[in-house]
């Protein structure tokens, strides 16, 4: 029995001390290259959320400028025209769609345009001539986040909303 026991001992084996410290060492350096990935995808996150915001800011507005009335006699027109591409659009001497700069809160760190071009002048929109058409374009922009915080003052990324819109 003592011989068996003796046995048992002498045979047990387990880590040094300097296999521990290379295990933790290659455990260390996997754990750094995954932090450093950490800012990268909440980077990335941050930038998504605040496309699909200006997007969805952008789209709001297209559909209340959708609703707005647009008929024949101009005294009726609440939808207006934009005279330059600078300018938000008027009708009758009123801004029927004011330029947001910036949005109330909680879209403070948002800014919204609306222009709205005559198809019937000039050029036309995109080619196509014709009295009876508005082309409407909301832009809404933002300061996008960088890894550091946001970007730097004038830099600015835009989500731009267009469509054609008839007279009723």
């Amino acid at each position: 029995m003592r011989r068996v026991l003796r046995f048992v001992v002498a045979d047990q084996r387990g880590m040094s001390l300097a296999e521990i410290l290379v295990a933790c060492v290659i455990i260390a350096i996997g754990l750094v290259g995954l932090l450093s990935a950490v800012p990268t995808a909440s980077y990335g996150i941050q930038e998504g959320q605040q496309l699909s915001t200006a997007t969805f800011l952008a789209n709001q507005r297209l559909e209340q400028v959708r609703n707005a009335q647009w008929v024949a006699a101009p005294a009726a027109d609440t939808l207006g025209v934009s005279a330059s591409t600078s300018v938000a659009p008027t009708s009758g001497g009123l801004t029927t769609f004011a330029d947001e700069t910036p949005m109330a809160a909680p879209y403070s760190g948002f800014s919204r345009t609306v222009r709205i071009t005559d198809c019937g002048v000039g050029a036309g929109c995109g080619g196509i001539v014709d009295p009876g058409l508005r082309q409407v374009t909301v832009a809404v922009s933002y300061r996008p986040s960088t890894a550091t915080g946001v970007a730097a003052v004038g830099t600015t990324k835009s989500a731009i909303v267009s469509m054609l819109m008839a007279q009723r």
